[in-house]
């Protein structure tokens, strides 16, 4: 940027609506593909977790680790197994999802009031059922704000994926914008993507108060 020269030319934004409509699309997909599998992932996990309660230490501790490597530094133990690949971008992705998923999982399960489970039992569930159609359901709104948190999580690190040349909103900050010391595209991506987190935060939210009516008769 040189001195006297406007913070955001709007002529680059104008010209460039396609390349920002390409570069959301890219953002978002990389952020549903890493929430997806997190949440297959965790579900699976926080399963075991139940089953055997002793694994909640290992799982967490595992998880624990991956969430706490930074995330430039994950990507560069990655770069030499797996290149500069959108599995690189995603194995990062989902690692920084799974300890906020498992404990939201296990955690709404076993927040189920032990009445309402007994209850269950005493009308003839059985305890597939009884995961089913109660304990799961009941845990829904515990789940789903453990999901906002990983979903919000990684939108923000998704553009950290620039940096390996996954695109992405990213792009404009890392690349288009520090790297040439462009503070429009920078101003675009940084802003683009606090947007975007409020907007999928807003759905997970609406998705929220659907599920789980019976909050809503409480409130």
């Amino acid at each position: 940027m040189t001195p006297g020269e406007p913070l955001i030319r709007w002529n680059w934004i104008a010209s460039h609506v396609g390349d920002i409509g390409q570069r959301i699309q890219e953002h978002l997909m990389l952020t549903i593909i890493a929430l997806v599998i997190g949440l297959v992932l965790a579900f699976l996990l926080s399963m075991l977790v139940l089953r055997w309660p002793r694994a909640y230490g290992p799982v967490t501790w595992v998880t624990g680790v991956l969430y706490t490597i930074p995330s430039l530094a994950l990507f560069a133990l990655l770069v030499p197994l797996t290149g500069l690949s959108i599995i690189t971008a995603e194995i990062g992705l989902i690692s920084y999802t799974l300890l906020i998923l498992v404990r939201s999982i296990v955690g709404g399960i076993t927040s189920v009031p032990s009445d309402v489970k007994e209850a269950a039992l005493a009308m003839g569930y059985t305890q597939r059922q009884l995961f089913w159609k109660v304990e799961l359901p009941l845990a829904l709104g515990v789940i789903i704000a453990g999901l906002r948190v990983a979903a919000v999580t990684t939108i923000g690190l998704t553009t950290v994926t620039a940096l390996i040349g996954q695109g992405g909103l990213g792009y404009f900050i890392v690349t288009e914008g520090i790297l040439r010391f462009f503070t429009t595209p920078l101003i675009v991506g940084a802003v683009l993507s606090v947007a975007l987190a409020v907007v999928i935060d807003g759905a997970l939210v609406v998705l929220q108060w659907r599920v789980t009516p019976w909050t809503r008769a409480r409130a």
